[in-house]
């Protein structure tokens, strides 16, 4: 699967492609806001695949790019191609500017890479090595990624995720050419930021499927049952659907199919049931208990799927800003 660009991105990939010598006329014509955030996104750009070359030449009417090629950015080039169209000395200064814009973060070249390959290649390294690189992963990214290992290292994993409190930049540095090298990879090392703790584990469990949040969780509680109190305290459950205004009730139906939504219910305690069908129609209130009734008994893990799919709904809609969540149990609302 190819890789998703922005328009800034697929212009750095082109002219990347181009050569420092066309690079640097073309970039000659434009002003200098639109310079530094090429330049920040050539400087970010460690490896594109040759299927998103082709895609982008594609786009542009461009003949696309041979089988097997490998397009490398990375900070010096973007110095270079600086330099030759600015002069040395404006290229510093652009730069300076840039510094925190252009800096990549380690492990950044798994950032695209397909979760099972992830898995194989973090397979038999030591917990704190794969609790790093999750750590510095999208939530999103890792949760795919913690997915594929057994339960005993899940829970092994999420443990050191939530006790680091921060990481060498050498010691990272080392632990990131080390998988480099093993992925085969050409990319340069690059400085870090301090990870972990609590919040990184819980935004990570929280884009978990159901049944890897609950391996999780268990194999936690087992091990330290006062994290995984901590953990379940800052999560947002199917139980907490009572915390929601009723504008965001209205907002989180509209992303969950009946189906789904009845299933989800199967079991619910009555204030999340009232909750949510106050916030119905009088019709739709009247399909959603039908559907309920017309199911029967419902395996435990089918109602688990289905109140995680809720919960993503609901998350999402938390990340754009349309809906606020109150995580502080003293504002519960009653119904």
């Amino acid at each position: 699967m190819s890789a998703v660009l922005t328009g800034t991105q697929k212009a750095a990939l082109l002219l990347i492609q181009m050569g420092k010598a066309s690079a640097a006329k073309v970039m000659a014509q434009m002003n200098e806001q639109e310079i530094e955030a090429i330049t920040a996104e050539i400087a970010r750009m460690q490896s594109v695949d040759d299927e998103t070359v082709g895609e982008v030449f594609t786009e542009f009417q461009k003949m696309s790019v041979k089988g097997g090629l490998i397009v490398q950015g990375g900070y010096t080039y973007a110095q270079k191609l600086l330099e030759e169209t600015l002069g040395r000395e404006k290229a510093a200064e652009v730069l300076e500017r840039l510094a925190n814009r252009i800096q990549v973060q380690p492990f950044e070249f798994l950032s695209h890479a397909d979760a099972r390959q992830v898995v194989s290649l973090l397979s038999g390294e030591h917990p704190q090595t794969i609790a790093l690189v999750l750590a510095h992963l999208r939530p999103e990214h890792a949760s795919a990624i913690m997915a594929g290992f057994a339960p005993d290292v899940q829970t092994t994993v999420a443990r050191r995720i939530a006790l680091m409190e921060g990481a060498s930049p050498d010691v990272v540095q080392v632990i990131s050419e080390q998988l480099k090298l093993k992925a085969t990879t050409l990319l340069t090392s690059q400085e870090m930021t301090s990870v972990g703790g609590v919040e990184p584990l819980v935004e990570i469990i929280n884009r978990a499927d159901a049944a890897t949040e609950k391996l999780i969780l268990e194999g936690l509680a087992e091990q330290d049952p006062e994290l995984a109190d901590q953990i379940r305290q800052m999560m947002f459950v199917f139980a907490d659907i009572t915390l929601l205004e009723d504008r965001a009730i209205q907002l989180v139906l509209r992303g969950v199919e009946i189906g789904t939504l009845a299933t989800a219910l199967k079991g619910a305690e009555d204030a999340v049931r009232d909750k949510i069908m106050k916030n119905m129609s009088e019709r739709a209130r009247e399909n959603l208990a039908d559907e309920i009734d017309m199911m029967g008994p419902v395996r435990m893990s089918m109602v688990e799927e289905a109140r995680s799919q809720v919960v993503q709904v609901i998350r999402k809609l938390e990340e754009t800003g349309e809906i606020m969540i109150s995580r502080d149990g003293e504002d519960e609302y009653v119904s």
